[in-house]
């Protein structure tokens, strides 16, 4: 029976291996070398110890098929209004509804916090991610040409953003 829960420290292998094989076969991130257990649970528990930042798990049967995670956009503090989303499923496991629960889940809780805009960073081309984005209201708001290197070619990526404070709309205008 499928599950979705807030992750704990005891999910930091089954987090890290389905993450590791996006790095394997994938260009969905442009990490190139697989995480170290201990990075992997570096990096959960500063996740879990922030109160702005959550990650949620996706079981089957007793088995984590996926996360969802929100963590700092960039690094300077009035960034801080804003989070990137991810979102990643073991193999065999897309297509069945799955990501669309976990990232619902997730931007639900990051609702409930004072982060004003959720961002994903989505490499291209990925219709199905998206897809998913688009369908849970995320909005195309700029490219990256070209900037990321891996398996002998480039990659570009879009950028995609959720107003989370309004449900009304985007108010965004730029002059």
């Amino acid at each position: 029976m499928l599950a979705i829960r807030p992750a704990n420290a005891t999910d930091a292998t089954a987090i890290n291996a389905i993450y590791n094989d996006y790095i394997l076969r994938t260009s969905v991130t442009f990490d190139v070398e697989p995480w170290s257990l201990d990075k992997r649970q570096q990096w959960l528990k500063r996740l879990l110890d922030n109160p702005r930042y959550h990650i949620f798990v996706a079981e089957d049967a007793d088995q984590v098929v996926g996360f969802a995670a929100n963590g700092p956009f960039r690094d300077k503090a009035a960034y801080d209004a804003a989070s990137e989303v991810s979102i990643y499923l073991a193999d065999g496991q897309q297509g069945k509804g799955l990501g669309k629960q976990l990232l619902q889940t997730l931007l639900a809780a990051v609702a409930d916090s004072d982060i004003h805009r959720a961002y994903a960073v989505i490499t291209l081309p990925n219709p199905s991610s998206i897809a998913l984005h688009e369908k849970l209201g995320f909005k195309a708001c700029g490219f990256w040409h070209e900037v990321g290197f891996k398996f002998g070619q480039y990659f570009s990526v879009g950028l995609y953003e959720k107003r989370l404070d309004d449900s009304s709309g985007d108010s965004t205008t730029y002059s």
